[in-house]
């Protein structure tokens, strides 16, 4: 099977460090070299520690599970005949705590809107089948405990 690799880089630069008061702010390394400005979340660890400009690490796993789905989704519709001319999802993911007291991102909420073009777009009806397919699919939604819930917003 293959591997998938991301480098995490995080520098101390002069901070004092063990006061906690240091910056969050990271470098997140892909294989393709796609390199992105990571941090913790500010709801977690306010300003100036964290860097609402950066991606944090809920917002990545929402992301995560919305590219894979959308990912899918494309693949099937394609092989199915549908002509995808635009996808846009809104995520949204939801915290709460689990049975041991945890915080943890408990659901997440796909909510695509997908433009078809065509002689034959799908139907309602076809177009959650195509969704439900997807989801049946994402390698992402597969590795996690997370309810991951896909609410189609129909165009």
């Amino acid at each position: 099977m293959p591997q998938h690799q991301a480098e995490v880089f995080w520098r101390r630069n002069g901070q004092d460090f063990l006061d906690c008061r240091y910056s969050r702010t990271h470098v997140l390394k892909f294989d393709g070299g796609a390199e992105v400005a990571g941090s913790s979340s500010p709801h977690v660890v306010p300003a100036p520690y964290s860097d609402p400009a950066a991606v944090d690490p809920e917002e990545a796993f929402i992301a995560a599970l919305s590219s894979c789905h959308m990912l899918w989704f494309l693949d099937i519709a394609a092989r199915a005949g549908f002509r995808v001319d635009e996808y846009h999802d809104v995520a949204v993911g939801e915290m709460g705590k689990n049975e041991d007291g945890k915080v943890w991102v408990a659901r997440v909420i796909l909510q695509p809107k997908v433009m078809f073009s065509g002689d034959t777009p799908p139907t309602p009806e076809r177009h959650e089948q195509l969704h439900h397919a997807a989801h049946a699919e994402c390698f992402i939604a597969h590795s996690v405990k997370t309810e991951v819930l896909c609410q189609p917003r129909l165009a």
